[in-house]
Parts: C-alpha cells; structure tokens; sequence
C-alpha cells in the first residue's frame, strides 16, 4: 500500500519532464500508477474477500497522541481501490487523445491529476481519522488545481475558489469532529473505533454532526451541493475523475465506513435520509431545465449522490449492500458518459443541446456507448444500473416508516433520473426539427473512444453478472446487524414491488421528459435565487468588508501596528496573570551569580539607553548591536557557549541586515511636527511599559515553577546516547519537529520579505524590466523566482550602461566580465593582472578598500572551514546547523561588503531558492528515513561502520538534519544579501543613471 502511493507520488513529480519529452502520450505512462492500484486490489481480492483477511500497515508518527500512518484494505477499500484506480487509469488514457502536446500547462495538469489520484487512494486505505484528514485536504487542494486549469478565464478561477471554499470549510469543521471522536474513543484508529465505538452521549452526536457536515459538503450532498455544477469549468477528464471515482466519492465512503458504528445515533439516520432525498429531488429537478451536455451530468451527478447517501447511510445490512452495489454502478455509467460529452465537444466544438443534431447518424458507435451508459444510469436491464436499483428498491421495502419516505424519494428521483437522462441522449445525439446537422470537425480517435467503450463493457457485464459481486458486497454489509432473511445481489429479483416500481419510474421519466419543457418554464419562474450567483454576491460582499476593515485597521503606519500589537499583548497577559495569580508561587531567584554578569548587565542597560536617545540610525542600530553581544557575554559567563555563539552570529548578521536597509533611509530620525511631544510620550509609555512587563513576565516565569524542571531529563537523555551537548542534541533529535516547524516558518518568511522587495506595486511588476531578448516572463523568475539570478549581470555580462555609473569608467564593463572569472593567459606569454577580490574592480574608486579586500580573501575560506567544524561537531562541541549557516552567511557578507554584488555572485553562484529547498528536503527526507528504519517519524539512529585507512566510524541521522538546517540558513541570508544588498545596489545605480539624463533634459528645455 505505501509503495503504491510512492509510486504516485514519484509520477507525479515525474510528469512534467515526460509531458515534455513525450507530450500527450506521457498520460499513457502515467496511467500505469493508478492501473498498478487496481491491478493489486484485484489481487488482493481472494484474500481479502475469499479468506477474510485484512492487509494493514501501521506506523507510529505522534505516539503521545496515539496518531498513526495507518493502511488498512478491507473489503469496502478494496472496492474504492478498484473505483479509482480503474476509472483512474482510463481516464489518463483518454487524456491523451483528449489534449493537445501543445496544451498550455499540460505538464503540470498531468502532475496535479495523478497527485490526485495518489491522494484518493490514501484517503480510502487510511486507518486513521488524523491520516485520513490529510489524505482529504489534499485531494480538495488537488481538484481546486485541477478546476482551475485554466487561470485566465474567470468561471474557471470562481469555480476553483468555490469548491476550496466549501469543501474546506466542511473538511475542517470534520477534522474538529475527528478530535472529538478519537477523544471520546481513546483511539483515532479507524478500525478499533468501528469495532468499539464509544457510548452514545452529546458529545459524540455533536461530534457526528460535525464529520457529516464534512462529508456531506465532498461529496455535494443539500445545502452544499452549489460548487459542483460550477466544477464543470474544469477539463472533461477532470470532470470524468472528479464525478465517477474521486472527490465526491469521499464523502460517501465516509459515510460508508462510519456508519456500522454510528448510524443508529441520533441523529445520524435523519440526517443522511433527509438531506439525501432532498438532494437527489432537487438535483433531478435541476438536470431537466439545464442545456449543457455536462450540466445535465453534474446536476444529475448531485442528484446520484442523495440517492448514494440515503443507502450508505441508513444503517441496516442490506441497504448497505445496495448502496455499494450502486456506488460501483454509478461510477461506470457516470465516467462512461462525461468520457462521452468530452469527445463529443472535441469534435464537434459544442456541448449546447439545441447546436448538436443528427450525431447520432454520423457517430453511431460513440452513440451506442451513450445509450448504454444512460440505460444503466436510468436502470434499464440488462445493464449493472438495473441489478443495483433493483437491490436498492428491494432493500427499502421491508424497513420502517422512516425509510417508506425515503423509498418515495428515491422512486421520484429515479423518475427524475429516466427524464434527464432522455434529455441527455436526445440533446446529444437526436435530429432536432429545423436545426442544422451538427458538422463534426475531426474523427475521434482510439484513445477517446475507448476508454468509454471499456467502462460501458464492464457495466454490461456486470448486469447479468452481478452473483458475481455478491461476496464483495456482503462482506462489508456483514459489519452490520444480521437480518432474518438478508439480501444478496442478483441480478433480477423476479417479478414483485421492486420491479413494478422500476417501471413506474420509467413511465414517470418518459412523462416528465414529454412535459420537459413546461416544467422548465415553471422551474425558471420557481428559481428565485440560484446558489451560484448567491455564493458570488456572497463573496462579493465579504470582499467589500474586507476591504473597508482593511482600510481601517491598515494605516501603513509602523508604529501603530507595533503599538497595537504591544496593547493586545499587555492586555491579554495581564489578563491572564490576574485570573491564575502566578506570584503566589514565586519563590527566592539568585539575580547574578559573579560581579561580571552585574557588570555586563549594567554596562547592556546603559547602551540601551543611549540607543533610545541616539538621532542618528546608523548610531542606534550599533548600539541596538552592542546590547545583543552584551547578551552573548552573559551567556558566556552564564555557561552557555552554544547559546553565546548562536547570539554572536545572529547579531552580526542582524547588523549587516539594519545596515543594508539603512542605506534606503535618512541618516537621521525625523524632528518636527512628524515627532512631536505626544508621539515621544507615547512611544515612552508603550516601550516602558512593554519593557517592565517583559521583565516581570521573565522573572515570574522563572521564579514561579510548579513543575520539575526538564533540564535534568534532557540532559540524561543526550548523556545515553554518549552525546555532551544537550542543546544541539535537543535541536535535531528530542524536539526535531519543532526545529522542522521552524525552519519552514524561517524559509517562507524569507520568502516573503524578498518578495516584498523584488516587486515594486500590487499589480506584481518586477522592479528589474526582464533582459534584453529574455521571454515575457523572464522578470517574474527572477533567482529561481526569488534570489536575484536572473539578472544576468550578476554573473557576468554586465549591460554596458551599467558602466555609466557615478564615480565608475567607462571601460569598467570589459573589465568586470573578465574579472568575473578566472583570468585566461595571455596569448605571447603575459601574466594576467590578478586581483584579491575577482569584482572587486567594478566598484567606484571611491568605494574600494584595498584593506579589507585583502582581509576578505584571506578570512573568506577559514570562516567556511569554521562553519563546517561547528556543523559536524555539534554532539560533543558547541555548534549545530544553525550557528554554522549563520557562521558560512558571515563569509558571504564579508565578500559582500568588499566587492559589491557581482563578488557575492561570484562567492556565491547558487540559486538561494535552491539552498532553501535543498535544506527543506534534507530534513523531510530525515524525518521519512526515520519513519523508514525506526518506525517514527524523525527518528534518530546511528550506523556503525569500519574503513580500512580511517578506521572505525559512526554516521547518526541527526548530522544529516543539521545539514538541512544549514543549507537552509546559508540560503536565507543568501536571499537576504541578494534583495536588500545586490538588488538595492541595482535600483541605486539605475537611479543614478536616470538622474544625468533627467539634469541634461531640465537644461535643454531651460535653453
């Protein structure tokens, strides 16, 4: 099970490079993912269903809260297997007679469809409610792509965000459900909570509530069944998939798989019922008054859902028996009839009922394959639609009262459906009087066709065959309480009720679909309001109330966001101290421990307070310096030198940081009216006050302890594994997922900030016009879309205007292109000028420190070798990935600083989007490998090994974490050096190009 999610996993990283290569026929590799599924569900079948026995995989991943990777494959994941990975693969195939190689985007639509498909196969083996929850996010991210394809067209962009917005709203009101249960169960196993469930209470039908409000929104199910008609923006194969096999499908296997536990509380019976049947009449109704061939499907694909809902949810053995009967029958017609539609609009350009005529005559073969499908949708024998209408018709007859309604509503729906379906085939493929023969523009070719012929074939077979699924379905309608004379599946039950309502239900579709007009001219005058339109006037309006609160609360103002912030934090902690009256348990605290740590205190409260006098930015941002090193020095003396060194090197980079910026502001603070006497008292105020309580926070937090300190712990801990640095021990082994979870944050805040730097306005412009002969969008991928590399200047070939630089010579551009890389020897034997610092000669005159370039090419490479020693030496040494990164930043800053941007690019000629992603997956892969080998997630382990010149060796995972770490930092700062350094200096020199021009017109127009 895990490797064929991996499998999807790696296709869909794979797609792109074989859309590329292969173009459309690359759908025809990628289809093996989703065959391979369903190739080994099959196989699984005889043992499964034949032996009764389960294939389950279950790894640990948050112990303490008793989540794990949990797989399950039972009899009713076998058949969601089956579904998806069938329908899956044939719809990859018809992909690819579907699209054009040419198709804008096509690689990453074929990477998103079989991530999706790898994701619907997770979210049905998962047996754990928090996996599970994941697996179901991910395919709501996965269709929200797949909607929007195509980004340009507006319908597709608000159908996209519609069903992101539905369904994840209901996934997360499900996921609060979820914590509830498993709290109540003592378990997020999804097997043990089915086999003991817990006592019925409030508590758990408020948690039932809450799953269905999830369930019901997937899979379109009354009041949330709006975002999917409004899905059909979406390629047909995507609207095929989405319909038949995945998405929607989730919500009813959910259903499906809770309901042996949990359907006789209250009030999960009514509510599936009810709102079931509502949704299969309301939908029915919808498909008659629609004229889109896909329309017409997804409003009927809304109504099968109700009718699904009803019988997965009602509870008893053999509705449920039914219900998955037509769960597998649905999915064959369904995806046989939108393969349908979409061949249709290829080559015919249209899908409008009134524009197709006569296509019926010329394209009998696709014809056939329509009726067919539409026979077992409206369940006509001897299609597999027949047998498992009759099952579910059969089912409703003997229950109870509750279950009599629900048996009308599904003989007016069924009628409902006979008339939409009628509709369909006749707008589709009928000769309308006065209308035009539609002109079909290009010959279907194999790959459209016969995916839907396939999927009709099955069905075919099914229907005289359906003893045959008999042990399949049983198996899982066995988890419900037994009857006296249980249901199996057949494919006629004989002439009775059952069969006289399928008849009804034909007659009443023949007369609804004679009557179709009159009912849609009363349908349009009944339709007050549609829901799509209610959703878009919906959004509107919290779009408008965004932005006028925006407006409000977001006055560009820095120091009113800093004070706001301070206010809540001040009130809200205050708050809190006053209801738990933590000073009660204050307790004597040792303010220093030697004279030096009195004196440095001292010597830290009096620079800050010359910083807060200070005028001058560049004065307060070395004194704000001084007050972190003294920070470092108390550490030190405190017996902290990992803490030390880490503070060391945050300060120093923090340093170059403020410099960088400050060159962008005025030397000095502004005086005058802009810092009048009450902006200074109520700066004075915040900060004080702000200050006192950090201070008093600080003290009662330390002073206040109720629980044994977790020092001892950890520092035993690091002493067992022969390890004697607890802090970098703690870092990247006992609290890695904290580490993780903040080198992601460190990652995309620094993407965020360059961001805001490398564009100049809302609207997205680059700041830097794309280079001469580059495409349309060579701007906008700037350093890997963030770090600064796309101006090719950066590694040589400087524009020549960009020699036109206050203080630089004209002959400066020859000179740094040859400067920027290693000198070639002369032709008749003459040495090359050489220089410390390979740009250092593309930077002004005025601008050169022969000095320090000199220092910055010999500390250059001690500093790198520095940072390496501390990142392998963390066990025993002070040191880690983190103090490292910032260690090799510190060597990339100096060259900076000594050469300008084209040295940084020479010292650094890496993307830093690059580095960040390398460190991400580093760490991701640690985490996985640990999985792999310990059995949890970011396990450590250590490998032993002996080489013949080295000697005896150990390799621990931890290392290779902090190499992630590392990576990580140094591509940080390397984005950070690359916007507020590198490209700061290009906005600079563009400016003051642009000034001897703007001089020199100013003096002619004077002339």
């Amino acid at each position: 099970m895990l490797w064929l999610i991996v499998l999807h996993c790696a296709a869909a990283c794979c797609a792109p490079l074989l859309v590329r290569w292969l173009g459309s026929r690359a759908f025809l590799l990628l289809a093996l993912a989703p065959a391979a599924a369903a190739v080994w569900a099959g196989v699984q079948y005889p043992k499964v269903v034949g032996s009764g026995e389960e294939v389950s995989l279950h790894w640990a991943w948050i112990p303490n809260q008793g989540v794990e990777l949990g797989f399950r494959l039972d009899s009713l994941s076998l058949l969601m297997t089956l579904i998806a990975g069938g329908v899956g693969a044939l719809v990859m195939v018809y992909c690819a007679g579907y699209f054009r190689s040419d198709e804008p985007r096509l690689g990453r639509f074929a990477g998103t469809l079989t991530a999706f498909a790898g994701a619907m196969l997770g979210l049905v083996l998962s047996d754990d409610l928090i996996v599970l929850y994941v697996w179901w996010e991910l395919t709501t991210i996965f269709s929200f792509l797949l909607i929007g394809h195509n980004p340009e067209t507006r319908t597709n962009r608000r159908a996209a965000l519609q069903a992101l917005i539905v369904t994840t709203l209901g996934g997360l009101v499900m996921l609060i459900g979820f914590l509830m249960l498993g709290h109540e169960a003592g378990t997020f196993r999804i097997s043990e909570l089915v086999e003991n469930p817990p006592e019925a209470n409030a508590l758990v039908s408020i948690a039932l509530v809450l799953v269905l409000v999830g369930a019901l929104s997937k899979s379109a199910i009354w009041p949330f069944s709006l975002w999917l008609p409004g899905a059909m923006a979406a390629p047909t194969p995507v609207s095929a998939y989405l319909h038949a096999a995945a998405m929607v499908k989730g919500g009813i296997y959910l259903i499906a798989r809770l309901a042996p536990a949990f359907a006789d509380v209250v009030p999960w019976r009514g509510t599936v019922l009810v709102l079931g049947g509502l949704t299969m009449l309301l939908g029915g109704w919808r498909a008659l008054r629609e004229t889109d061939l896909k329309r017409i499907l997804a409003f009927g694909t809304v109504s099968q859902l109700g009718f699904l809902t009803m019988l997965v949810g009602d509870g008893h053995r053999d509705t449920e028996l039914a219900g998955l009967a037509m769960l597998l029958a649905h999915a064959l017609f369904k995806a046989a009839l939108f393969l349908t539609v979409g061949l249709i609009d290829r080559t015919t350009g249209t899908r409008d009922v009134h524009r197709l005529s006569g296509l019926g005559r010329k394209m009998p073969w696709v014809c056939t394959v329509a009726v067919l499908a539409g026979a077992s949708m409206a369940g006509v024998p001897p299609l597999f639609g027949f047998a498992a209408k009759e099952a579910a018709l059969e089912s409703l007859l003997h229950e109870g009262p509750v279950q009599q309604w629900a048996l009308a509503a599904i003989v007016v729906g069924s009628g409902l459906t006979a008339a939409y379906t009628l509709r369909f085939l006749w707008g589709a493929f009928a000769s309308k009087p006065g209308a035009e023969p539609i002109e079909v523009l290009r010959r279907p070719g194999a790959a459209l066709f016969v995916p839907g012929a396939a999927v009709v074939l099955v069905s075919l077979a099914f229907g005289p065959g359906a003893v045959l699924l008999d042990p399949l379905l049983s198996d899982y309608a066995g988890s419900f309480p037994a009857v006296h004379n249980p249901l199996h599946m057949e494919f006629w039950h004989g002439i009775g009720l059952a069969f006289g309502l399928s008849a009804v239900t034909w007659v009443l579709g023949a007369a609804l679909f004679a009557l179709n007009r009159p009912i849609a001219k009363a349908g349009d005058q009944l339709a007050v309001l549609d829901g799509e339109h209610a959703f878009a006037h919906s959004l509107w309006g919290l779009e408008r109330f965004s932005l006028q609160t925006t407006g409000i609360v977001q006055r560009g103002s820095l120091p009113f966001y800093l004070g706001t912030a301070l206010a809540v934090l001040i009130g809200a902690q205050l708050v809190a101290l006053v209801v738990d009256r933590p000073w009660e348990h204050v307790s004597d605290v040792r303010l220093y421990d030697s004279t030096a740590q009195l004196a440095v205190s001292l010597a830290v409260c009096a620079v800050a307070v010359l910083c807060v006098r200070a005028r001058q930015r560049m004065k307060a941002v070395v004194l704000a310096g001084v007050t972190g090193y003294g920070a470092a020095v108390l550490f030190v003396l405190h017996g902290a030198p990992d803490i030390a060194l880490t503070q060391f090197a945050v300060e120093t980079v923090s340093i170059i940081v403020f410099v960088l910026v400050l060159r962008r502001l005025p030397p000095r603070f502004p005086v005058g009216p802009a810092a009048g006497r009450m902006r200074r008292v109520t700066q004075i105020v915040f900060g004080v006050a702000a200050g006192t309580f950090a201070a008093g926070l600080t003290y009662i937090a330390a002073s206040a302890r109720v629980d044994e300190p977790a020092g001892p712990l950890l520092s035993q801990a690091t002493e067992d594994h022969g390890l004697k640095n607890v802090v970098a021990t703690t870092l990247v082994d006992l609290r890695a997922w904290d580490t993780m979870g903040e080198s992601s944050v460190l990652a995309v805040a620094a993407v965020g900030v360059t961001s805001l730097v490398y564009l100049r306005r809302r609207s997205g412009t680059p700041a830097s016009p794309a280079p001469s002969g580059a495409p349309p969008n060579a701007a906008l991928a700037h350093h890997g879309h963030r770090s600064g590399t796309a101006h090719p200047e950066e590694h040589g070939g400087r524009p020549a205007e960009a020699a036109r630089t206050t203080g630089q010579q004209p002959h400066v551009d020859t000179r740094a292109k040859r400067a920027e890389r290693w000198p070639k020897p002369d032709p008749i034997g003459r040495a090359p000028r050489r220089t410390w610092l390979a740009a250092s000669s593309t930077l002004a005159p005025e601008r050169r420190s022969v000095v320090f370039e000199v220092v910055a090419r010999l500390v250059f490479h001690p500093i790198v070798v520095l940072s390496l020693f501390l990142l392998f030496c963390a066990e025993n040494l002070p040191g880690g990935g983190f103090t490292a990164g910032l260690v090799a930043s510190l060597a990339l800053g100096v060259r900076y600083l000594a050469g300008g941007r084209h040295e940084l690019a020479n010292a650094a000629p890496v993307d830093a989007g690059f580095l960040l992603g390398v460190g991400l997956l580093t760490i991701t892969l640690t985490g996985l490998g640990g999985l792999l080998f310990t059995g949890s997630v970011l396990g450590s382990g250590t490998f032993h090994g002996h080489l013949p010149v080295i000697g005896d060796f150990h390799a621990a995972s931890p290392v290779l974490f902090d190499t992630g770490v590392y990576l990580l930092v140094l591509g940080v700062v390397l984005d950070v050096l690359r916007s507020l350094g590198s490209e700061i200096d290009r906005r600079v020199e563009r400016e003051l190009r642009r000034a001897p021009n703007a001089t020199a017109e100013g003096g002619a127009t004077q002339k």
